[in-house]
């Protein structure tokens, strides 16, 4: 079976802490996997090193076949087949969305302003706000800040969409916003989604696979129905028993 992300053996660690130990996974073509655990388990970290934003210690990362660790690697290519989208929005104060949605794809991808325009106001129809192209950044509720981030980086066609705890930072309603846009996307089957949450009623509806992470390590990992209704795997049990 062909696999288009495969993680092996990735370890990280920050001067003396290990923060990634032995990680192994393979994700299809669009999958949908949520990576869940506790604080400090490592699930940022995995996903950072996904796109390189951090470089592990050892191991190989592939994407569509591609070790990404090996030297010359072109960062902006390889952002452009694995976008990401943050916890903390990181959009750019004093634009206009359209504007935050633009940038990359005339820069990285060289497209006309006016290819750029019609893409941008494309993705924004899927996130639901077409009609706010214009506002600035700064008038918007964190729940459209987050649709808006979706959007931009859906402008670069990404094959992989990485969203590091997409809700974190909102309110419940927000939250709703933001989880309904991702189930969309995932109904739509056009790209693979790895997803860093909290949100258990989410990931139990939207995941094809789901991961639990604990000290550095995916330790469970099968379906939702495998993770959440069956007694196979206690550890994450315990962490439902939490919440």
């Amino acid at each position: 079976m062909s696999y288009l992300v495969e993680v092996q053996n990735l370890q990280k660690q920050f001067n003396e802490k290990v923060v990634l130990q032995d990680i192994n996974l393979k994700i299809k073509d669009k999958e949908i996997v949520t990576i869940i655990g506790h604080s400090g388990s490592g699930k940022s970290t995995l996903l950072r090193c996904l796109n390189l934003l951090e470089r592990p210690d050892t191991g190989v990362i592939l994407v569509d076949n591609e070790n990404i660790l090996k030297p010359n690697v072109s960062l902006s290519e390889l952002r452009t087949k694995v976008g990401m989208v943050f916890q903390s929005f990181n959009l750019f104060s004093g634009r206009t969305i359209l504007e935050n949605c633009c940038l990359a794809p005339m820069k990285v991808l060289k497209l006309k302003r006016s290819e750029a325009e019609a893409r941008a106001l494309e993705k924004l129809k899927e996130v639901d706000l077409e009609d706010f192209a214009n506002y600035q950044v700064d008038l918007l509720s964190g729940g459209q800040k987050q649709r808006v981030a979706i959007a931009r980086a859906l402008c670069m066609k990404p094959q992989i969409l990485l969203l590091d705890e997409p809700t974190s930072a909102l309110d419940p309603d927000s939250s709703q916003e933001v989880l309904k846009i991702l189930k969309k996307l995932s109904d739509n089957k056009k790209i693979t989604l790895i997803i860093v949450t909290h949100e258990m009623r989410f990931a139990k509806k939207i995941s094809h696979t789901i991961c639990f992470m604990e000290k550095g390590l995916i330790v469970e990992k099968g379906t939702p129905q495998e993770i959440f209704e069956t007694n196979k795997f206690p550890k994450s049990k315990a962490f439902f028993e939490e919440f």
